[in-house]
This record gives C-alpha cells, sequence and structure tokens, in this order.
C-alpha cells in the first residue's frame, strides 16, 4: 500500500512545477520587435509611418537602427523626423527606372535610413517617423528591413519574411499594408507631396506626433496585456507548486 502512494508523492510537486512553467512561457512578452505604425496605408497616397523598437535586452541598450527600403517600390519623397538625441543618416541610390513626380523626373530614390547616436534602455522603446509617398498603386505591401544594434555589438537582423499560412517568422521583417483608398487609418494627403523637396514641415512633423501617439495607445494597451499574462501566469505557476507541495505533504503525514 505505501509503496504505491508513494510514486504519486514525487510527481505532484512535479507536475505543479511543470504547469508553472507552461504557463509562465505562454504569458511570456508578446510582439516584442521591430514593427510599423500604423500598419496599413492607402495606395497611391502619402503617409507618415514609425518604426517602433523596442529594447528586448535586460543589460544592454539599442543603439543603432538601420532600415533598408524595399527596392521593388523606390519612394519618391521620404523624409525622417528629427528624434531628440538621435543623428540620421540618409542614403539614396540610382533608379532603373526613373520616377515622375508633379512633372519632374526623379533619378534617385532613398534606399537606406540609419538612426544612431540615442539609447532605446532596457524596458523601453522608441519610434523613428518618417513621411513616405507617393506610395505604390500596384502592390499589397511594402516589405522593410531592419538591423538593431545593441551596445554589446549584438546585431538582430528583422529581415525574415512571412511564413505560408499567415505563420509570424522568428525575426520578421517590418510590413506595411497597402489597401484601397478609403480603407486605411492614419492616411496622408497631399501636403506631403508638396513638402517632398524639404526635410521636413510642420504638416508632416504633426502627423508624425500623431501617428506616434497613436501607436503608444495602441502599443500600450497590448504591453499592460502582456504583463497582465505574466503576473497571472506567476500567480497561477505558484499557485499550482504550492498545491503539488502541499498534496505531497499530506500524502507523507498519511
Amino acid at each position: 500500500m505505501h509503496a504505491k502512494s508513494a510514486r504519486p508523492r514525487h510527481r505532484l510537486p512535479l507536475i505543479g512545477a511543470v504547469a508553472a512553467g507552461t504557463v509562465l512561457l505562454l504569458a511570456g512578452p508578446a510582439a516584442a520587435h521591430v514593427s510599423v505604425a500604423p500598419g496599413t496605408a492607402e495606395k497611391g497616397g502619402y503617409s507618415t509611418i514609425a518604426f517602433k523598437v523596442p529594447n528586448e535586452k535586460d543589460n544592454a541598450s539599442t543603439v543603432k537602427l538601420e532600415v533598408t527600403l524595399d527596392p521593388k517600390h523606390p519612394l519618391a519623397s521620404v523624409m525622417p523626423q528629427p528624434v531628440p538625441g538621435w543623428e540620421v543618416k540618409v542614403e539614396k541610390a540610382k533608379l532603373e527606372k526613373p520616377l515622375q513626380m508633379h512633372g519632374k523626373t526623379i533619378d534617385e530614390a532613398v534606399s537606406k535610413i540609419t538612426w544612431s547616436g540615442g539609447k532605446i534602455e532596457p524596458g523601453q522603446f522608441q519610434q523613428f517617423p518618417l513621411s513616405v509617398g507617393k506610395l505604390p498603386d500596384d502592390a499589397d505591401e511594402l516589405v522593410f528591413k531592419a538591423l538593431q544594434t545593441y551596445s554589446d555589438d549584438d546585431v538582430v537582423r528583422w529581415i525574415d519574411p512571412s511564413k505560408p499560412g499567415g505563420a509570424e517568422a522568428e525575426h520578421p521583417a517590418p510590413t506595411l499594408k497597402l489597401v484601397a483608398k478609403g480603407a486605411a487609418a492614419g492616411k496622408g494627403d497631399d501636403h506631403d507631396a508638396k513638402t517632398s523637396g524639404k526635410t521636413g514641415g510642420k504638416g508632416a512633423d504633426d502627423k508624425a506626433a500623431n501617428a506616434s501617439a497613436a501607436s503608444d495607445k495602441s502599443d500600450g494597451g497590448s504591453d499592460t496585456t502582456a504583463r497582465v499574462l505574466g503576473v497571472a501566469g506567476i500567480v497561477i505557476g505558484a499557485a499550482g507548486v504550492a498545491f503539488g507541495l502541499l498534496a505531497g505533504r499530506r500524502r507523507t503525514a498519511a
């Protein structure tokens, strides 16, 4: 009789610990990768987008972000909004097929943007806004490739394409979905086109600020959800371990 009851007595604490680990794993941080906000924009229009860069490390800061634009769909107008504490470098490349914009022929376009000199500390994120256009009419998305460099020289390459069936890649490339007119949130207007030859403008800055604020609100909700899930996981896991230990003691006492 005692030999049979000894086996469950050892298993119960182990089951509680496994349950705790499983819950904690499922309640880990969600969507902690470089992304584009808002995630959609109108085809053929102008928009202000921002690259959201969370710091995923506990012992290092993010010190550089490099974003390569989609070479299949060059944009005639790309204007970064100044980010306090960060330097921005804009690189251009010659176009095999020149673009026409407002009666002008454009034979080069922005190919890469690098932000450096600042720091994103552990537990924080930063947004890097851009005013972009004219967005293509013949594409359903713009795919950017981003390299995130940490102060310990680690480089995370957010360049993986989407997997078949909609499954998320390990390091997904930031992607801006392009939709039909009237279907996108955070759309731009013709003011961006009129200021395309300048480095910025009040309209572009205002829209960038609005996009950042909207994304902050959205991201804050998802971050809060992740934290709540994490705390719930810890509580449930601890309860599982405590239950297992208590059951084991009761059986021992019996």
